[in-house]
């Protein structure tokens, strides 16, 4: 195939940021990498006074931007052929309904997860929780876990988008490391 035809295809069959997203994403096969994943888009920031932790109505939600973004996540995760063996989300709405329009598998509450957004004062010992976690993970499990801006930068000290996946490279000693950044951006 010439050159030229390659980059047609890429650039107008394949959705955007697809194909170097399957490449990326087949990274989460190698043992010790996990996937942590800012929720899709939601428009605003933080959550309405009158949120409630277990009614989605009083949340910020996922718009239906964000809600195709998390298709297209999940469908390049899969066109990339990585088989997704735990998926951990924060309880709020917009994560768990990011987790579960990825369509990899059913998600499992992780307190540590939940977003301290409104009590930064919990951000030191939630990311304590956290990495402990992160390094009790078995190594050859391919894990993704969606959470929150807050966490992520706590965490890893790097500014994330709406969609936006880092890879962490887990090592045995409990230390950590971002080894790549995938967005994928849908546009309207």
């Amino acid at each position: 195939m010439s050159v030229f035809f390659i980059a047609f295809i890429t650039a107008f069959i394949l959705p955007p940021g697809s194909a170097a997203a399957d490449a990326r994403f087949s990274r989460l096969s190698e043992p010790g990498i996990v996937a942590l994943m800012r929720h899709a888009q939601a428009p605003g920031t933080g959550d309405p006074a009158s949120f409630r932790l277990d009614d989605c109505t009083t949340q910020r939600n996922l718009d239906r931007l964000g809600e195709a973004q998390a298709r297209e996540i999940g469908a390049a995760i899969r066109a990339a052929g990585v088989s997704v063996d735990r998926i951990f989300t924060s309880q709020w709405c917009r994560c768990r309904d990011t987790a579960k329009l990825l369509e990899l598998g059913q998600a499992e509450n992780l307190p540590a997860l939940n977003s301290f957004f409104r009590d930064l004062g919990q951000a030191g010992k939630q990311t304590a929780t956290l990495r402990e976690f992160l390094s009790s993970l078995p190594l050859k499990e391919t894990v993704l876990m969606v959470t929150h801006y807050v966490n992520i930068a706590a965490l890893t000290g790097r500014s994330v988008a709406s969609g936006e996946v880092l890879l962490l490279k887990i090592k045995p000693d409990g230390g950590m490391s971002v080894v790549d950044e995938i967005l994928i951006d849908i546009r309207s």
